[in-house]
This record gives C-alpha cells, structure tokens and sequence, in this order.
C-alpha cells in the first residue's frame, strides 16, 4: 500500500452528486466536463483518478471514411429503406415514447 499523499472529504447530496474537492481536482488536474474514474478495490478502498480521454477507433473510423467516400462517389447507390422495413421497425418500437429534453430521474443521474 502506498503512503497518503492527500486526503480530502466531500459530501453526497440527496441526489448522489458530489464535489470533487479543489485539492483533488487540481492534483488530477480536472477541468470542467473531464471525465473521473472510480476503481474500487475488494477491501472497499476507492481510487479516485482521471480517466483518459478515450481514443477514436481506427477501424470505425477507417469503415466510417469509406462510408463517406462511397456516398461522395457513388450518389446513385442511394436507395430509400424498403416500405416493409419501416413498418416493421414502427411495429417494434412506434408506441415508445421518447423526451430527449426530458429530465432523468433521480435514480437514473
């Protein structure tokens, strides 16, 4: 086990949101939207540290490229979805209401 470097507190408020300490933000060097990960080790210890930002996959990107290549160069490829296709899709998921600017609930956040 390593030596303590810094210890630092911060409270959960009643929907499971907290403040990362400044002492802590600064050591992590954590800017506003950066993305913290929590490791938690079997004896119940919590490592907090910065997440790495997550790099593009240069495969997708690679197929995606290509993607957008074809379409430039071949327009007439492009074929409107099949009418059964989206009655079909309308039969699975027509009668889900979604609010994309809906509010999450608490549990959800």
């Amino acid at each position: 086990m390593t030596d303590t470097v810094l210890t630092a507190e911060s409270t959960v408020t009643d929907r499971y949101q907290t403040t990362v300490p400044e002492a802590v933000r600064r050591t992590l060097n954590l800017t506003k939207r950066a993305k913290i990960r929590y490791t938690v080790r079997p004896n119940g210890e919590v490592v907090l540290s910065r997440a790495e930002q997550e790099q593009p996959d240069p495969v997708l990107d690679g197929f995606l490229n290509f993607l957008a290549d074809d379409l430039q160069r071949h327009p007439e490829r492009i074929q409107a979805i099949d009418e059964r296709l989206v009655h079909r899709i309308q039969s699975l998921v027509g009668d889900i209401d979604v609010d994309l600017d809906a509010p999450l609930p608490d549990e959800d956040e």
